[in-house]
């Protein structure tokens, strides 16, 4: 049974005391009567005092219920508070690293339940403010009342409050990415930091050697308002961006520190293809020379067939070479400007006519060495050929009692074309090269039908 409350009393109203051993109830009274006698007659001998009016055990029952529903209201309404307040940081941790439809979706949602708290908020004020406890005349029925609605204020703070945890147990995986990029930022920006400085003390260093290094110098200038961004932090720019643009600046600041770090290297790789490019460049223009001689004996011991694609290697090889020595010229002096970029191109584009002249100058000598060979013993040219044609028939016909079709047509061709060439070298004045190219197809040809044998073989078809 629940303990009644002290009695409130005035200090000329003694409390009521329980009756001794052996006392009667009719005792009781008497004792009473004379005290609350005397106490009516209080007000006219106190004018302007004031007094409580006596309402018994029940309504300071009643009080006490009330105080404890108000009590039990307010630990709801703080333990609500505090709760939305701490999801409010996670909310706004999601937010500043997400952008996603969940992160905005989450947001929203949290907004919702906001307002709800708000509502449920405004009813417990509404509540509190509309029944003063402490009130000497309050009466029962007030007093119950105040409980009551008290009470309904406290249950549907904690309704709203069980929403709100349901809501933040569904944060975890869009919280823990955001805590996660969060954990990033710092380290993200402090590697951009220290990637600059890096990349700085490298130019020096490259300068001291007397290399100027203007375009990596630009390169690293263009990166200085994304630091003045990176220190501005990610309130102004948002975490996702400010990551980004920290693992950017990291990328090319590095990429400007290890170019510069090659430049010495790269610059004597340069001064060391201008020397060798010159060199081949000379020996090709000798080598040009002994041309016009190969050709000649081409003309007189073969038809014109077997040489006319070679006329105008002579007068090209110069003409190449001569272009070649003008943009070694042109590269000498962007590597003297300190023109990299360019002085590299520039060598490519010489190295690249020097390998035309290299391959034309070769193809005389080399017509003339395969022409020697074949009107000397051409046996040897179809002997070759024959052997790879018979090697392939044998590779279609293993494991097989006929040969597929897709397989036997092109090398009966290629037997065909074998006739047809050697018949070509009859006559008065064969066409050796044109022997000499059919056969090399010929064996291209029956090539390609192994590697598809073996393919379809090696795949199970």
């Amino acid at each position: 049974m629940t303990a009644t409350p002290p009695q409130p009393h005035s200090p000329l109203v003694p409390r009521a005391r329980r009756p001794a051993p052996g006392q009667t109830a009719r005792d009781t009274l008497t004792l009473l009567a004379l005290p609350l006698l005397a106490a009516l007659a209080l007000p006219a001998a106190f004018a302007g005092g004031g007094t409580r009016r006596w309402f018994g055990g029940r309504a300071e029952s009643q009080r006490a219920e009330a105080q404890a529903a108000k009590d039990a209201a307010a630990a709801a309404f703080y333990e609500l508070d505090t709760a939305q307040r701490d999801l409010r940081i996670s909310i706004e941790t999601i937010t500043a690293v997400d952008d996603t439809p969940a992160a905005r979706r989450v947001a929203s949602d949290f907004e919702a339940i906001g307002r709800r708290i708000d509502e449920a908020s405004s009813r417990y004020i509404d509540a509190v403010d509309a029944h003063d406890l402490d009130r000497d005349d309050l009466e029962a029925a007030a007093a119950a009342r105040a409980r009551t609605e008290l009470t309904r204020a406290k249950d549907e703070l904690g309704n709203v409050k069980k929403e709100l945890d349901r809501f933040a147990e569904g944060l975890g995986p869009l919280l823990g990415k955001a805590e996660t990029q969060l954990a990033r930022l710092a380290p993200a920006v402090e590697r951009a930091r220290q990637a600059l400085l890096a990349a700085s003390e490298a130019l020096d260093a490259v300068r001291r050697t007397g290399l100027r290094a203007d375009d990596l110098a630009a390169r690293l200038a263009a990166l200085g308002p994304e630091l003045t961004r990176l220190n501005q932090g990610a309130g102004q720019h948002g975490v996702p961006q400010t990551l980004e643009r920290a693992e950017r600046v990291s990328r090319e600041a590095e990429a400007v520190r290890v170019e510069a770090g090659r430049l010495p290297e790269k610059a004597a790789e340069i001064d060391h293809r201008l020397v060798s490019l010159r060199t081949r460049a000379q020996a090709l223009t000798t080598r040009s020379g002994q041309v016009e001689p190969v050709l000649s004996e081409l003309r007189r011991r073969f038809a014109a067939a077997c040489w006319q694609d070679l006329q105008r290697v002579p007068e090209q090889a110069v003409e190449n070479v001569r272009q070649a020595e003008a943009k070694l010229r042109e590269a000498q002096t962007a590597r003297d400007a300190q023109r990299w970029p360019d002085a590299t191109s520039l060598l490519s584009t010489a190295r690249a006519l020097l390998n035309t002249t290299d391959e034309a100058v070769s193809a005389a000598g080399d017509r003339l060495t395969r022409l020697n060979a074949v009107q000397k013993d051409p046996r040897q040219e179809i002997d070759r050929t024959r052997f790879a044609i018979r090697d392939a028939q044998r590779l279609a016909m293993a494991g097989r009692n006929t040969p597929d079709p897709r397989h036997a047509r092109p090398l009966d061709d290629a037997v065909a074309r074998l006739e047809r060439a050697i018949g070509t070298l009859e006559g008065r004045h064969p066409d050796y090269w044109h022997f000499l190219t059919e056969t090399e197809e010929i064996r291209r040809t029956v090539a390609g039908v192994v590697a598809r044998i073996r393919e379809e073989r090696g795949t199970g078809h």
